[in-house]
């Protein structure tokens, strides 16, 4: 045991070095350009005051990843509307956000360090009066010149999940991780960089349980009605990319870029898929993935999108570690461990091929329509700073949930890629840059 805790340790520091470095927080923002944060950055205040050893922080990375994917499954729409879905029967698992972005919201302009899910649509707030909100910063509306309820009869009290009509003012509540909100239905104008959106519709959080809801509120860059992307269609048309830093960055800050402006001109791209029934997610047509030279025997039926039980695979901001049904997993991990030969195979914590020889595994290349997406060392690979100890960095998709027929690229394997959304030509770009 003391042997695996050293060894995690050192692992540790490879993905901790960065964070003794200060970066420039308070770097202007630029046209339509955001300072994207890692939540473990020297720039964000929601890190852990105290370090946390190797072993807890792969233990909360993971838990996290599985409460993401619960949550994930908990978005799948009964009768054209989303249902609250019990995230963790019996026990607390804590999803926590992933990036964050400084936003300014209302008139006078009150500053947040909103997440960012590529995933969820609709936008909340901790507002004043919040019961059960943690955050330092609370958005006050009685501030704000430019503030106003929506009412019951609007549009957009049909687009959140669970509207309510208590009063004159639309309600709504959801459950997000191991948390459920109680939010109402309001518009004020919001700043990102120097861009602003009047009349920006958003929950206002007036009671959370739980602990997973983000301290300072959630900025949805899904696809549905109420994601920003909807309502600043005219101003951004539609489009966005980020950039997520490496986990080593001394950094540790990337770029979201909102609009058709400043977007990479040549980058490949693979087309999107829509699910009415996850009507948010980013599907794409994932074909096969290579290990080194070798495309791994993997049963198509493991890829194939269907809308109906929510089986294809996604690109998504909240999942640290790219998750794999069981089938295409296995068949990746045999064939690393093929090409390894007879070097001893070991487990640390969640990962279950691990080695202290170097790896010789060159890439690990995602297949998708027109588009493939290779990945070096550092974007399957977590190890330590000598190099002694590497363990792939992926999982299998858990079997007891609905998800267990998702397959998520998360944000270990996207960092140092520039991700480029563009809904009207429903196309999703990927192409290697150096985020940091």
């Amino acid at each position: 045991m003391a042997t695996l805790l050293f060894t995690l340790a050192t692992l540790f520091f490879t993905f901790a070095q960065g964070l003794h470095n200060t970066p420039n927080c308070n770097a202007p923002e630029q046209g339509s350009t955001l300072q994207l944060i890692s939540v473990n950055s020297p720039c964000s205040p929601f890190r852990p005051k105290t370090q946390l050893s190797w072993p807890d922080t792969v233990l909360q990375m993971q838990s996290s990843d599985k409460a993401r994917l619960q949550y994930l499954s908990s978005l799948l729409v009964a009768a054209g509307r989303r249902s609250i879905v019990p995230i963790a029967s019996g026990r607390a698992v804590t999803q926590n956000p992933t990036y964050i972005v400084r936003a300014k919201i209302g008139t006078p302009a009150q500053t947040l360090l909103m997440a960012v899910d590529t995933s969820n649509d609709a936008a909340w707030i901790p507002c004043t009066g919040c019961v059960g909100c943690s955050g330092a910063a609370i958005y006050d509306s009685s501030k704000s010149a430019t503030f106003k309820p929506v009412s019951c009869g609007a549009a957009q009290c049909n687009q959140v999940p669970n509207p309510s009509c208590g009063g004159a003012t639309c309600g709504f509540n959801l459950t997000y991780g191991s948390s459920t909100i109680a939010a109402t239905l309001v518009q004020d104008n919001i700043t990102l960089a120097t861009d602003s959106v009047s009349g920006y519709t958003f929950g206002c959080i007036q009671k959370a349980t739980g602990a997973s809801v983000p301290a300072q509120g959630l900025l949805g860059l899904g696809r549905g009605p109420l994601s920003l992307l909807s309502q600043s269609s005219s101003l951004y048309q539609s489009t966005f990319s980020y950039c997520l830093p490496s986990y080593k960055s001394p950094n540790f800050t990337g770029s979201l870029r909102l609009g058709p402006n400043s977007q990479p001109k040549k980058i490949r791209t693979t087309e999107l898929l829509k699910n009415p029934r996850r009507s948010s997610f980013y599907y794409v047509n994932l074909m096969g993935i290579r290990v080194g030279r070798r495309v791994v025997n993997i049963p198509p039926t493991a890829f194939a999108f269907d809308p109906t039980t929510g089986a294809g695979t996604v690109f998504d901001s909240g999942t640290v570690f790219t998750m794999l049904v069981k089938s295409a997993y296995t068949a990746v991990r045999d064939e690393v461990r093929r090409q390894m030969g007879n070097a001893t195979v070991s487990s640390l914590g969640g990962f279950d091929t691990c080695y202290t020889v170097p790896v010789t595994v060159p890439t690990i290349t995602l297949m998708f329509t027109g588009l493939n997406m290779s990945l070096p060392q550092d974007n399957f690979l977590i190890r330590s700073t000598a190099g002694t100890t590497s363990c792939l960095a992926m999982a299998a998709t858990p079997e007891n949930n609905v998800n267990s027929v998702l397959n998520v690229i998360a944000t270990f394997q996207q960092q140092n890629h520039r991700i480029l959304i563009d809904l009207p030509n429903s196309k999703l770009g990927v192409a290697r840059e150096p985020c940091s």
